[in-house]
């Protein structure tokens, strides 16, 4: 097996049905390779970060080259290998990339994907599974982005895959785009929520720069945990500001917003607003008119100064009092990060 430096990966268009979405296999916000069939030459782990594939060209370990992403030996029986993951969240799914970046001459041929709704606990012998992807060819060094078209597979909500490769190999990255799916039945309307959580299903659906890091990142657990850990945007060189528009988890008023600057200290934004809009009949990506409509959306904070490496609390006199919304419009001026993003409120 050849292992120089292949050619970096080859240029894809991302397509329409990634936008607006979230990677359900993504460890950072906790998916877990729970079984392989083997793992020889890369651990499965490495297959769920969420930093793009790096090649190494002169980094061996005990078994060979090193590879960033989960790899197989060369198999010399009858059969094929495949992985167990447990998603981040019980979600639905809208589609994957299987993604053999730096895999040449040791990238599988094939892959098919299964998938299984566990509500307790891990996969056993009893497991059912549902083939969500069927046996799909693959190339060398390439992103793979294969799209779920069938709506019933498409509104079901699944926690665990079972990914096949025919019949050995290496996969760089396994992306699952898809949306956060959370009982809302079990929230009361007079319960203070996160309507933006991640978790929840709140998602980032555009923004006018995520050079550093995607909005997305704001929704997620906890506080960052480094300055690689929120929305960072480019350093702005001519007049503007930036921005991200968010589709709440369910409709709701908002009570409450904190905006996080952890690990921002030279490059926080000098302040920031929040607008919203009740659009209850749009449940997908915006079109350009959509866009240019949420810069007159109605104001929820207005525009405040913010601090760096700060936790900021705007309540009560703060926020304005608009009735219930579904998306939210977060501006920054003129750039910069911002490491969480929360917004409080009942859900409507």
């Amino acid at each position: 097996m050849n292992h120089s430096a292949p050619a970096s990966t080859q240029e894809t268009a991302i397509p329409e049905f990634v936008r607006g979405t979230i990677n359900l296999a993504s460890a950072r916000l906790g998916a877990v390779g729970l079984f392989s069939t083997d793992a020889f030459f890369a651990p499965l782990e490495r297959m769920l970060n969420d930093e793009p594939a790096v090649f190494l060209p002169d980094e061996y370990d005990d078994n060979g080259k090193w590879m960033d992403g989960w790899e197989s030996r060369r198999k010399r029986t009858p059969g094929h290998d495949f992985a167990i993951v447990r998603l981040a969240m019980p979600g639905r799914i809208l589609g994957f990339d299987v993604d053999t970046s730096f895999f040449t001459g040791n990238y599988p041929p094939h892959a098919s994907i299964e998938v299984a709704r566990i509500d307790a606990g891990e996969p056993d012998e009893a497991t059912e599974w549902t083939e969500i992807l069927a046996k799909t060819p693959l190339g060398p060094n390439a992103h793979h982005f294969l799209e779920i078209t069938d709506p019933a597979m498409r509104s079901r909500v699944w926690t665990h895959l079972r990914l096949h490769i025919y019949p050995d190999g290496g996969i760089a990255r396994l992306r699952v785009f898809g949306a956060a799916h959370f009982d809302w039945s079990r929230v009361g309307t007079s319960d203070e929520v996160d309507l933006a959580y991640i978790f929840h299903g709140g998602r980032a659906l555009a923004w006018s720069d995520a050079h550093y890091g995607s909005p997305e990142r704001m929704l997620g657990p906890g506080r960052g945990i480094n300055m690689g850990d929120g929305w960072e945007t480019a350093r702005r060189r001519g007049p503007g500001y930036d921005w991200t528009i968010l589709k709440l988890g369910h409709p709701g008023e908002i009570a409450r917003v904190v905006v996080d600057t952890a690990h921002f200290k030279g490059n926080f934004p000098e302040s920031c607003e929040l607008l919203g809009a009740n659009l209850a009949d749009h449940t997908g990506p915006l079109d350009d008119e959509a866009l240019r409509d949420s810069e007159e959306w109605t104001t929820i904070v207005p525009r405040r100064k913010l601090q760096m490496d700060h936790i900021h609390e705007f309540a009560g006199d703060d926020i304005a009092a608009i009735g219930p919304v579904t998306h939210v419009r977060f501006n920054i001026h003129p750039d910069g990060g911002v490491s969480r993003l929360r917004l409080f409120g009942t859900k409507a």
